[in-house]
């Protein structure tokens, strides 16, 4: 049977070609008994025929099955018609993980965000048995209510594994053999490469890779050829992620770092505890981070003084920069606390008006939920003044600057550069 729009299998009507994964071409459809979309992956028709290819498309459904997730991919049904195999799942709406980071790196709150959701994930197919594989950006979604892991075409069970079930090999060979390369080249363990058994610990590898890419928009290993590509990955360390994202906090690259670890040994045991190490760098900001040491309940008003003392540097560093070029005028240097019931920063972003007079930061509401675009916003205070005054519009805001005149702020919010004028009115968007 050729596959197109409006072929049918069973009660499922093709719409569409939305892509391939990992054991076939995947198609929109319409599921006519329920009047609702659907995605059906197809078994290839050159596959159909080989035993060792049609054991795998049941072991993806029967992996699936298992898993009942809110950031995994639902299997709905399963079914075989005119010679053709097909599963049908949960139809997605949104973009993948690699289409992302393909325009750049994710900030930081939504890398936790994302990255405790996979992890979760994770944890959830680990606890069934089941070992992913093939994690990698193209196998994850963004979607309005976070992250899905998809695709398990690669899946391992790890309870139950058939003797004649031994994998499929990245370059897509027709047949695997005992210590055949099992995944995608780039965020495979290095046990995977020599061919070892995989187990958790090997989709943990490939989960330190994803968050180091989110955190910083380029792979963890890179090499112009397979050979090279691998040389890195078995002897080679990654970039720290501090060097190309500076506002990174230490702690979550000691999470990554573990997850890379070369010896499966060393690694974290479980997809479980690198969520909670996210869930608590989200929860307690960069200021519990920096060290890496901080005590998880951390008081608002040790943070309020990790803000006041950005504030004190970047006044110091304004009059440094004074007192060079007008050595004859006298150099005052202050400090500023906020008041405790203030809102105050997550992540140390705050910057100094060019006359020295006004700071504008990210101040986090507080609420109880993890979303940053609901929490933070920007707020302004002058210098001389107590008060702070909140900038509506800007919720989710990053990063803010001042333009040279001091009459508006440019800040981050929403993949946009914006702009907003300091003595008010709705900010404008400036480019992607």
């Amino acid at each position: 049977m050729n596959i197109g729009s409006g072929t049918r299998l069973g009660p499922y009507e093709i719409v569409s070609h939305i892509g391939a994964g990992g054991m076939g071409d995947v198609w929109r459809a319409r599921d006519t008994r329920l009047n609702r979309s659907v995605a059906i992956k197809v078994l290839p028709r050159e596959f159909a025929g080989d035993a060792q290819f049609r054991l795998r498309f049941e072991r993806e459904a029967k992996a699936i099955s298992q898993l009942n997730h809110a950031n995994i991919c639902t299997l709905h049904d399963i079914g075989h018609e005119d010679g053709v195999d097909f599963l049908v799942m949960e139809l997605i709406e949104g973009e993948s993980l690699a289409d992302r980071l393909a325009r750049s790196a994710l900030p930081m709150p939504e890398v936790l965000q994302l990255g405790t959701q996979i992890a979760t994930a994770l944890d959830k197919a680990h606890r069934a048995g089941i070992v992913h594989r093939d994690l990698k950006p193209g196998n994850i979604m963004i979607t309005r209510a976070g992250a899905k892991l998809l695709d398990f075409g690669l899946a391992k069970s790890t309870v139950v594994i058939p003797p004649s079930a031994s994998g499929i090999a990245t370059e897509q060979k027709p047949l695997t053999q005992e210590g055949s390369i099992i995944g995608t080249l780039q965020y495979m363990a290095p046990e995977q490469l020599e061919g070892e058994d995989a187990d958790a610990r090997t989709d943990i590898f490939a989960l330190g890779a994803v968050l180091y890419e989110m955190a910083t928009g380029r792979r963890a290993f890179e090499g112009k050829t397979r050979t090279s590509l691998i040389a890195a990955i078995v002897q080679s360390e990654p970039a720290p992620i501090s060097a190309i994202q500076p506002l990174t906090p230490a702690a979550f690259e000691h999470v990554v770092q573990k997850c890379l670890a070369k010896d499966r040994e060393d690694r974290w045991q479980s997809a479980h505890d690198i969520a909670e190490e996210l869930k608590w760098i989200g929860a307690s900001g960069s200021q519990a981070g920096a060290a890496g040491v901080s005590p998880r309940g951390r008081s608002r008003e040790r943070m309020a003084w990790a803000l006041a003392l950005v504030f004190a540097l970047a006044t110091i560093a304004i009059a440094t920069i004074g007192l060079r070029k007008r050595s004859a005028e006298p150099v005052m240097m202050s400090s500023i606390a906020l008041p405790l019931h203030a809102p105050f920063d997550r992540f140390g972003q705050a910057s100094l008006s060019p006359d020295g007079t006004q700071i504008v930061f990210v101040g986090d509401i507080g609420g109880p939920t993890y979303d940053w675009a609901a929490r933070s916003s920007l707020w302004i205070r002058s210098i001389d003044e107590i008060s702070l005054r909140p900038l509506p519009g800007t919720q989710g805001a990053i990063e803010p600057f001042w333009s040279p005149d001091g009459q508006a702020v440019g800040f981050f919010a929403e993949g946009k550069l914006k702009r907003i004028a300091v003595a008010g009115g709705p900010p404008q968007v400036i480019c992607d």
